[in-house]
């Protein structure tokens, strides 16, 4: 498979992945041939790519650290989570704990595997989708510190909730938190009080996790918000979804100009900030982590030759295995394929990321 702009996707060719809905339903199942009309459907939708079957990749598939079930039955209980706080009602801990302690025990069996936020967005998933990557990623850097099994599991209701104080609740309940966080509510920081409020009413959660919400956005040089906390007095959990969530944010494209960023510009943005906005050993965590350039990624080589990331190198993600096109033939032999290893062939550099 290939991962491809929606520009440059023509009709009959055959979707690799599926998509979802905001409740993890499936919108257009992996396999479909995809027609003018659907292209059209996820244009207005607001997906920009997609991942597409090729017969010269077919060999191609995309580890991932969490399975599709997996990924469906957190982003369903996240809905029936938002659904619960927009009522104004109590939300309950169950389905978010158990949906989080799969997600914890899924990436611990899978700890070689690197991180690829593959999921496609649209206008409507977006929010969704959101919590759940910064959710899978926040866990898999905790993973590689080295955090205990019960941590892991704060860290995943945590992470996959950080953003619970943007949900909308009705005026009454909104009068009523508005005077709870009297003094807090009249600027840009406010979601992360409103999180911090909505989590600590329930009891079933431990003090840590609604503290994720509201240090999410502080800066380990104390330039953050919303109370310009720095250093260990960040609590460890906030310092990891802080890197996962701006992350996120530049792949999605709420970050820079609310242009997209790939991976390898999202990763370099972000290696930037370490140590000023992000903690270093957090960052070095999170690059231990991720595909830079994940499978079916078309990438164009120093030496001018045009490939698709196959591969992977736990421990260096920067250097993929890239399978090259046969431009000069029309036909595609499988066993005449030629591949270049970059962790091998050390002088031979990925120069630009393609389209298509």
């Amino acid at each position: 498979m290939r991962y491809v702009s929606i520009d440059s996707v023509e009709p009959g060719n055959i979707l690799a992945r599926s998509i979802y809905t905001s409740d993890g339903l499936s919108l257009l199942n992996a396999g479909v041939q995809l027609t003018v009309g659907m292209m059209s459907t996820l244009r207005r939708l607001g997906v920009t790519a997609v991942y597409i079957q090729d017969e010269r990749f077919a060999d191609v598939v995309t580890e991932e650290i969490l399975s599709e079930q997996t990924r469906r039955e957190a982003l369903s209980a996240f809905a029936m989570t938002v659904n619960v706080v927009q009522n104004g009602k109590q939300l309950s801990s169950k389905a978010i704990s158990e949906a989080t302690s799969t997600i914890v025990d899924e990436i611990m069996r899978n700890q070689k595997v690197l991180l690829n936020l593959s999921d496609i967005r649209t206008k409507d998933n977006a929010q969704f989708l959101h919590a759940l990557q910064v959710c899978t990623l926040s866990t898999v850097i905790g993973v590689n510190l080295g955090l205990p099994k019960p941590q892991l599991q704060e860290l995943a209701v945590g992470s996959l909730l950080h953003d619970i104080g943007k949900i909308e609740i009705p005026g009454k309940e909104k009068q009523k938190e508005d005077i709870e966080l009297a003094g807090n509510i009249n600027d840009e920081t406010q979601h992360t009080w409103r999180g911090y409020k909505r989590l600590r009413k329930n009891k079933e959660f431990s003090i840590t996790i609604p503290h994720v919400a509201l240090q999410h956005h502080e800066h380990v040089d104390g330039t953050g918000y919303p109370r310009q906390l720095g250093g260990e007095d960040i609590h460890r959990y906030a310092k990891i979804v802080a890197i996962a969530n701006y992350y996120d944010n530049l792949v999605a494209g709420d970050g820079v100009d609310g242009r997209r960023l790939m991976p390898y510009e999202a990763t370099e943005r972000l290696m930037g900030y370490a140590g000023k906005r992000f903690d270093l050993e957090t960052v070095i965590a999170f690059l231990r982590s991720i595909a830079i350039y994940p499978n079916g990624t078309s990438v164009k080589l120093s030496t001018g030759q045009i490939g698709v990331v196959v591969g992977q190198h736990l421990g260096l993600p920067a250097r993929p295995i890239i399978r090259l096109f046969q431009k000069e033939r029309d036909d595609w032999d499988q066993h005449n394929i030629r591949e270049i290893d970059l962790a091998k062939e050390t002088t031979v550099f990925i120069t630009q990321v393609l389209s298509e």
